[in-house]
């Protein structure tokens, strides 16, 4: 079978099985809906692992489907660019995808939405996948908006509750945000390279990157640099990077199966594929590296500090996303793109599990959220239990587990990076290592340790469904997918560091940097580095955030609340969330209310109400009064004013003849 007719089935097999769930699954129900989503989600994943191997073997390839578009001396076509970069990016879409619709069955087995909800994530799927498979921007940019669209959809899937209606909004306005930014950058592409396909616009690049264009008068500005940051403006929104963060937090509203699909490997990490994918152009502009490496750093400290105080399970996770995808970021903007790459992958995983597991524990307390009200849930639930530990320990960066190995790695990179920003980035970095560490182990300690809180007879939840008595271990459809993606939470880290980072495996697929050659001098394979972090600031740093965790809510659960009635503002700042969302309601939302009701009041009622209609109507009214004067009906006024008006005229006959002697 060719190759292109492979990737085809891998892109289209799940939107083919969105489109049957969703137009046959009410008629023919939710086995059917939940079958077909399924299986075309693993063809996907095996036509995945098919390019996968033959990409290892050198076959990368870019071709064509049809042309959509053409005019003089340009065409826009439909095609596929299937590299080292594309093909490990569809393998981990396609096998976290499945997971989640595996997991789903069971999580949403008594929700009224079944078909529509397995319809919506297949669709999702497609959308992820023709956005990492495009060879030229406008596909790219199709698949970004699908994305977007999907997941409006999905945080807005129990659209009866009003959070929910008003977080999918969010999540829709701030991404249309961060898209004008990527819109204006695909637009100067087009003028200046004249081309939308990837391969001549990174041909030309090294040419064109340095014209100057004033966008400001007297102010000139490299084309390459803008190009750069409206891209990565693009990514700051569907990435959510300071200071376009705000939607994911609110985006929990979602079932939590798109909690795990959107938030660990496909929507979040779009833009981190994206500057990956376009670091031939990143790599001539350091003004943009070092945009992209302050955001990075400001996202991934700060808004690991917001999950420190959340008490909400799932806001846990999805603060300790955002910081993960500022390590991403920072890796890039350091120029380490494979460390970024890698780091997706490995969080992928590790973020996938915490998330699931959350739904597990949430399954089993009849949809309780709140982590007070849960503790010592490790007997009751010991296999979700040991695949959230598992992700924790990835997550909080300790040894042996993938995330010890990327985030370490993102670490030595910004320590070696020439990048302005870097020694910034890297403080930060290591400040977010201690506090990653203790988010991530307050999670598990809080949840599944100390004494039971939670109420055995408790009825809550969306679904309207309690069942009473002890909480028990998910059923398999649930733990099956957290065991084979804690596996991967643990291992990957071991097999994949070589080859990524240092074996070449991305080969032309990412441009090469002087830090990625920086870092190949200090590393000496993974055992060796699992040994050498015994005496590095991050691993102690780490065990430090972890022990802290421990003694707070193991030793003396008593202090937390003692700190926090002592933190003060520092509390409230956080509890507040920096004070963006209560910004962005009272300058945005409240602006645009203001400028509503301003427009209403001044532009309606006075100018087109009052004015033009009302104001229309007084005139004709004042016109026909004066003119019902005049019709009198006795003839005597209407001969009276025919003389009249034969003297107006004999008068004016008379100036005019004489006038001219």
């Amino acid at each position: 079978m060719e190759l292109m007719t492979v990737a085809t089935i891998a892109a289209f097999a799940p939107l083919a099985g969105a489109a049957l769930a969703g137009f046959l699954g009410w008629k023919l129900g939710r086995a059917f809906s939940h079958t077909v989503t399924i299986a075309s989600v693993a063809i996907s994943l095996v036509a995945s692992l098919v390019l996968l191997r033959e990409v290892a073997a050198g076959n990368s390839f870019a071709g064509a489907l049809y042309t959509w578009l053409s005019g003089e001396g340009y065409s826009i076509h439909v095609g596929f660019l299937v590299d080292r970069l594309t093909a490990v990016m569809m393998v981990v879409v396609t096998f976290v995808s499945l997971m989640v619709h595996v997991y789903t069955i069971g999580y949403m087995a008594d929700d009224p939405g079944y078909q529509r909800f397995f319809a919506y994530i297949s669709l999702f799927t497609f959308a992820m996948l023709m956005l990492v498979m495009a060879d030229n921007f406008v596909q790219l940019f199709f698949g970004w908006e699908a994305v977007g669209l999907v997941s409006y959809l999905l945080i807005g899937f129990w659209f009866k509750r009003p959070t929910a209606v008003y977080a999918n909004l969010k999540a829709f306005l701030v991404n249309r945000v961060g898209d004008f930014g990527f819109l204006l950058a695909i637009g100067f592409v087009f003028a200046y390279f004249g081309t939308l396909d990837y391969a001549t616009v990174f041909v030309k690049a090294p040419t064109l990157a340095h014209v100057a264009i004033d966008l400001v008068p007297g102010n000139p500005v490299a084309l390459g640099t803008i190009v750069c940051i409206g891209l990565f403006v693009g990514a700051m929104g569907k990435s959510a990077q300071f200071p376009l963060h705000v939607w994911l937090p609110d985006s929990m509203e979602g079932p939590t199966p798109i909690s795990a699909l959107i938030h660990a490997a496909t929507m979040v990490t779009a833009g981190i594929f994206m500057v990956a994918r376009m670091s031939p152009l990143f790599e001539l502009s350091q003004t943009a590296l070092s945009l992209v490496i302050v955001i990075g750093a400001i996202t991934a400290f700060f808004m690991a500090l917001m999950a420190i105080v959340q008490t909400d399970i799932k806001r846990v996770v999805a603060y300790s996303t955002l910081s993960q995808l500022g390590y991403m970021t920072m890796a890039l903007g350091a120029a380490a793109y494979p460390v970024a790459i890698f780091h997706l992958m490995t969080h992928a995983f590790f973020k996938a599990v915490l998330f699931l597991g959350a739904g597990s524990v949430i399954i089993a307390l009849h949809h309780e959220q709140d982590m007070r009200r849960m503790g010592g849930l490790r007997k009751y639930m010991p296999v979700t239990y040991l695949t959230v530990l598992a992700g924790a320990l990835a997550n909080a960066g300790l040894p042996p587990f993938a995330g010890f190995f990327s985030k370490d790695s993102i670490i030595e990179a910004l320590h070696l990076s020439q990048t302005p920003g870097a020694g910034f980035a890297w403080a930060l970095a290591l400040a977010g290592v201690f506090v990653g560490a203790f988010y991530s182990f307050r999670l598990v300690f809080f949840a599944f340790h100390g004494e039971e809180r939670f109420d055995a007879g408790h009825t809550d939840g969306h679904d309207g469904h309690g069942h009473g008595g002890k909480p028990h271990e998910s059923p398999w459809v649930v733990t099956v997918p957290l065991v084979l993606l804690a596996v991967p939470s643990a291992l990957i880290g071991w097999v994949a560091i070589e080859p990524m980072l240092y074996g070449g495996w991305f080969g032309q697929s990412i441009a090469p940097s002087a830090t990625m050659a920086e870092m190949a001098k200090h590393f000496h394979g993974a055992g060796s580095m699992v040994l050498n972090a015994l005496g590095t600031a991050p691993f102690w740093l780490a065990l430090a955030g972890a022990g802290l965790a421990g003694y707070l809510y193991l030793v003396r659960p008593d202090l937390p609340a003692k700190i926090k009635a002592k933190s003060g503002v520092l509390a409230t700042v956080l509890e507040r969330k920096y004070g963006f969302d209560d910004f962005n309601d009272w300058f945005f939302a409240g602006g645009a209310r203001g400028l509503g009701a301003g427009l209403w009041t001044w532009g309606d009622r006075t100018v087109i109400d009052g004015i033009m209609v009302n104001g229309t109507a007084k005139l004709v009214g004042w016109f026909a009064g004066f003119a019902r004067r005049v019709q009198t009906g006795f003839v005597y006024h209407y001969a009276f004013t025919m003389l009249l008006g034969v003297f107006a005229l004999l008068t004016l006959w008379y100036v005019s003849w004489y006038g001219r002697f």
